[in-house]
């Protein structure tokens, strides 16, 4: 189990080196490094001898990548000092079919290196505004790519367009004492699986707003001591997970019945049993923050 609080792709392992793009061009010079994703899949390499798998980096010159449909980006750079650059593909061709090797951020993100755990949620993100946001959102226009992939310019607008960051909350409730977590099941996940209450941030909302309101709407319970624990990227589509922690009072917790559909309290034996495997509640995967969460509350929590 991981001792930080910081989620595994909230991690700073990776160097974007912003000052180079104004520079590096639309596609990756000789000797640069290439990840290619699908969607959010990207392909992973397990070695021999190794329990922890490691991304598939390309050659910016290997013939697997010659006719790929696509968008460059650059990246950043490698604790190599080497470039690296993602290409976010439209359709994989047959030269870079694997299925088995292709994973999702959501399944592989807890178990890379920070440096790669960190490029591939700059890649993921990044790839889908290459993909989806080709054209000005006022006039229509195509707005080709400038500085490295990162903005894009709309020529009749004069306007430079951006990815586009959506902020939401996450949120782990306890009770007043400490020692049990308030969990919900959502609608679409099926019976079993529970999780921390999140929703995004409206118009004119502050984060702790959020927190409350989102806990009050979803489990009908009153919150406070709302504090920051950690932050990371989740690009389903594109937001910034912020992550709380908050206490209540309040005993007796009331799904809404519309996004939520149950909760419940856990204690500490509840929640050590579920991340051991060792019972029918399901929680978060190990990329999300939503775990980081629990299993953050389960160490401190007393007996």
């Amino acid at each position: 189990m991981r001792s930080s609080a910081v989620p595994p792709i909230g991690r700073s392992g990776f160097d974007r080196a912003e000052h180079r793009r104004a520079v590096v061009g639309a596609t990756p010079g000789d000797g640069s490094l290439v990840l290619v994703v699908d969607a959010d899949r990207a392909p992973v390499v397990r070695t021999d001898g190794e329990s922890a798998p490691v991304l598939q980096w390309y050659s910016s010159g290997d013939a697997a990548l010659e006719g790929a449909d696509g968008e460059y980006a650059f990246l950043g750079v490698g604790p190599d000092g080497v470039d690296r650059w993602v290409l976010a593909l439209r359709e994989v061709p047959s030269s870079l079919s694997a299925p088995d090797s292709w994973v999702p951020l959501r399944v592989v993100g807890g178990d890379l290196g920070e440096g790669d755990g960190a490029a591939l949620v700059a890649a993921v993100s990044l790839g889908r505004w290459l993909l989806d946001s080709g054209h000005c959102p006022r006039c229509g226009a195509a707005s080709p790519l400038q500085s490295g992939g990162w903005s894009r310019r709309c020529g009749p607008c004069e306007r430079d367009l951006f990815p586009r960051t959506d902020p939401a909350v996450i949120v782990a409730v306890t009770d007043r004492a400490g020692t049990r977590l308030l969990l919900g099941s959502h609608v679409a996940w099926g019976m079993g699986r529970f999780s921390c209450f999140a929703g995004f941030v409206e118009a004119g909302e502050s984060l702790e707003a959020t927190v409350r309101r989102e806990v009050l709407e979803e489990a009908g319970v009153r919150v406070e001591d709302v504090r920051y624990v950690a932050s990371q990227a989740w690009p389903y589509p594109r937001s910034l997970m912020v992550g709380f922690t908050a206490s209540t009072t309040t005993e007796h917790a009331r799904a809404d019945g519309e996004e939520i559909v149950e909760v419940r309290w856990f204690d500490r034996a509840d929640v050590g049993a579920a991340l051991a495997g060792e019972s029918d509640v399901q929680l978060p995967g190990p990329s999300s923050i939503a775990r980081t969460l629990i299993e953050q509350w389960h160490r401190s929590a007393q007996p």
